[in-house]
């Protein structure tokens, strides 16, 4: 595997955006670096039909203390999108494991959102070495708690489907109708195709459905924090609670914010992330 040429872009920190391609056995997938390259390792993992720009708000929070990577999971983002590669849950945190060798990280703390705490959960099965401590942001322990959308799902005659599908499509992702989603993560949808849309969010469920998370965190071993936006439409916010069934997990709940607290108030976001990073923060490779 190989890494393209590094895409500075301006932040405003001590070190500029490193925005690169990393060429996998199964596809391209694209990453970002923000914050000191010799600060210990915080590793963002988005959920389904998102993408790195997902954490855009929460990134300059962190970077004071943590070499901050974001990943496109395959069939998202820059990405490379494929029709015959596989989109389980365990595939992604296998490409995700490559990625961190590929940069030379020996190991983080990784952070998911939604699904993409599956993602992180599957990372730290198959490389516990990597893996010091996860937090996880809004994930479903289980599928008993998804709540079954009320809007009817985009047909695959209606791809790419319009803004305003997306917004009807993502709207239970955010605690309260009317907000007003970000062009970029309308654009990120749209440049799914409708099989790694599909087949990602089947991924999902086919691993929560083999084993609960909280089972598979507990076998683990690792410090674990969950973040639950409180109003949540999409997983009930009880289901939090589940959580702490993993010995020593810390479970915080966020009145007035919803799904996705990463967009909805990132600082409210940050405060708990980052006394989590603080006790937990691997040592710098």
């Amino acid at each position: 595997m190989t890494i393209s040429d590094g895409e500075p872009q301006v932040n405003g920190d001590a070190e500029a955006t490193e925005s690169s391609t990393l060429s996998l056995d199964d596809g391209d997938i694209h990453v970002c670096q923000d914050g000191p390259r010799d600060a210990p390792a915080l590793l963002l993992i988005h959920g389904s039909a998102s993408s790195t720009r997902s954490w855009d708000a929460l990134v300059p929070m962190l970077t004071r203390s943590h070499r901050v990577i974001r990943i496109d999971l395959l069939g998202h983002g820059r990405s490379a999108k494929p029709a015959d590669r596989s989109y389980a849950i365990r595939d992604q945190g296998r490409r995700v494991g490559a990625a961190l060798d590929r940069l030379g990280v020996k190991n983080a703390i990784v952070v998911g959102h939604s699904s993409g705490g599956a993602v992180a959960t599957a990372l730290a099965e198959q490389r516990p070495d990597l893996v010091t401590a996860l937090a996880l942001i809004n994930t479903g322990p289980s599928l008993d708690a998804f709540i079954a959308p009320e809007s009817a799902a985009i047909a695959p005659s209606q791809w790419p489907p319009t803004d305003e599908q997306i917004r009807q499509f993502a709207s239970t992702g955010f605690s309260r109708a009317g907000y007003q989603i970000p062009q970029e993560l309308l654009d990120d949808v749209r440049a799914m195709t409708y099989h790694t849309l599909t087949t990602t969010m089947q991924g999902t469920s086919a691993y929560l459905e083999q084993q609960a998370l909280p089972d598979r965190l507990t076998a683990l071993g690792k410090p674990l924090l969950v973040i639950f936006g409180e109003d949540d439409r999409r997983w009930r916010s009880s289901s939090a609670a589940d959580y702490r069934t993993v010995p020593g997990a810390k479970v915080e709940l966020l009145p007035g914010l919803g799904h996705s607290p990463i967009l909805e108030d990132p600082p409210r976001t940050a405060i708990p992330l980052l006394a989590f990073t603080a006790i937990h923060a691997p040592r710098a490779d």
